[in-house]
């Protein structure tokens, strides 16, 4: 970067926010993560800082982020979540509502980033699963995270992925041995909480599979009622020779919060990772997906839903990499955006030149419930071989007045009719969650908006 370039940057609002953030370095609780532990994470957050140096967010002039303004997010002063503070029995009323009765025994609780070990209950996890926070799993299991965590997550960081491994706490840590296989879902809570003033936390997990292994991960962000704060949030996934991982990925956030995370995967011969990613809430919200084959005969399934309303914005980038021949991928991408909100899809497939027999399909559909939501959607095939199999679709539209006329014809109301078709439409994703009660409070969920939609438009 050149001098000139620096000062520019140095004076602009997105580096002046960025700024404030690092103002100070984060605390770290070296009697809860041990000793040579929290020094590990203290060099981690010095060479994000460094890596930082003279960095500012991004703003609509960069490709990546152009149909995304953060000019809201800047506002705001944030201050460090304070884990002291938490009151453990609003934190409990906070999550009753959203614990899994099937993951009543493997439920990992992070308060603000940090581990919450009165919220926890991992009593009963599965023989070779390895459920916990950085400061609470064995030496053996500490190796692993080390040996897995990467400051550039996968290559793939960019000023926020930065921004978390400077600012993270503690790391949630999901570690399937060899051969493990999990039939019990793991439930991971980012729980964000507020006082007097915003906050800001910085949410970090690994999930490792070794080969042979297989598990079920609800990963769900939320945050008590009306707060106004800033989730940061890092996921790092690796899985080993024939490993497999159905990962089901929740943002529920507060209306008023803002939520930026990544998620990335890395995948040997012959794994299978699966996500249904869920967004439903924050004022502003950015979820970033990469995967990466770095083995022959890879599978990727991507399934994602963004529900949205009043002046909501949600940002869903993903890119699917076939690095290695005979890979598969498949990703169907929905938006349902009513009253003056706006969605933004951009899926990213490439095929790597040496890459032969690819088979890869990618769809996103989105339906508009109001004539002042907006949707932006940008399928991408970047295609370097010749041997492959591969398309791309999209498509915008509003309720069919046909099937609306069907459906009153038979009894319905309109407004009833508007509710049901806009519930298929979203219950085609939903119905992907594989884990029963988690299901069916989606669809209820999903039912009470369409049934606000019908009615404010």
């Amino acid at each position: 970067m050149s001098q000139l370039t620096s000062e520019l940057v140095a004076d602009s609002a997105e580096a002046r926010a960025l700024s404030r953030l690092l103002e100070s370095p984060a605390e770290l609780n070296a009697a809860t993560l041990g000793s040579d532990r929290a020094a590990w994470l203290e060099s981690i957050q010095q060479a994000a800082r460094d890596r930082l140096h003279n960095s500012a967010f991004p703003t609509t002039r960069d490709e990546e982020w152009r149909f995304t303004p953060l000019k809201s997010l800047l506002e705001p002063t944030f201050q460090e979540a304070d884990i002291a503070k938490v009151d453990i029995e609003a934190g409990k009323g906070a999550i009753a509502s959203y614990m899994l009765p099937e993951a009543k025994a493997t439920r990992l609780v992070f308060v603000n980033g940090t581990f919450s070990p009165d919220l926890s209950d991992v009593a009963d996890a599965p023989e070779g699963l390895a459920i916990g926070s950085l400061g609470t799993l064995s030496d053996e299991q500490w190796q692993v995270a080390r040996s897995h965590f990467t400051l550039d997550v996968m290559g793939q960081a960019d000023t926020f992925a930065l921004l978390n491994s400077a600012r993270t706490r503690d790391i949630a840590i999901v570690h399937a041995s060899k051969n493990c296989m999990a039939e019990t879902p793991i439930h991971l809570i980012w729980l964000s909480t507020t006082a007097d003033e915003p906050t800001a936390s910085y949410p970090r997990c690994l999930v490792v599979a070794d080969r042979g292994s297989s598990l079920r991960l609800v990963e769900q962000s939320i945050g008590t009622e009306d707060a106004t704060y800033f989730a940061n949030a890092v996921t790092e996934v690796v899985l080993a020779e024939n490993a497999r991982i159905e990962h089901c990925k929740l943002q529920e956030d507060a209306a008023a919060s803002f939520s930026i995370s990544r998620t990335t995967v890395s995948q040997a011969r012959d794994s299978h990772y699966s996500c249904v990613a869920i967004s439903t809430g924050a004022k502003l919200s950015r979820h970033s997906l990469s995967t990466e084959h770095r083995g022959t005969n890879a599978t990727t399934i991507l399934n994602g839903l963004t529900l949205l309303g009043d002046k909501q914005i949600a940002d869903t980038h993903t890119a699917i990499d076939h690095a290695q021949p005979q890979g598969t991928s498949r990703q169907l991408h929905k938006c349902i955006v009513g009253d003056r909100a706006r969605a933004v899809f951009n899926g990213r497939v490439i095929v790597r030149q040496d890459a032969q027999q690819i088979d890869s399909s990618q769809s996103s559909r989105n339906l508009l419930l109001s004539s002042k939501a907006r949707v932006d959607t940008k399928p991408q095939l970047e295609i370097f071989a010749d041997d492959v199999k591969c398309a791309h679709g999209a498509t915008v539209s509003q309720l069919e007045e046909d099937e609306l006329f069907y459906l009153q014809s038979r009894g319905l109301t309109r407004v009833k009719a508007e509710q049901l078709l806009t519930f298929a439409f979203a219950a085609d994703i939903i119905d992907r969650v594989s884990i029963p009660s988690l299901a069916t409070r989606l669809k209820q969920f999903v039912l009470e908006q369409s049934a606000i939609a019908s009615r404010s438009e």
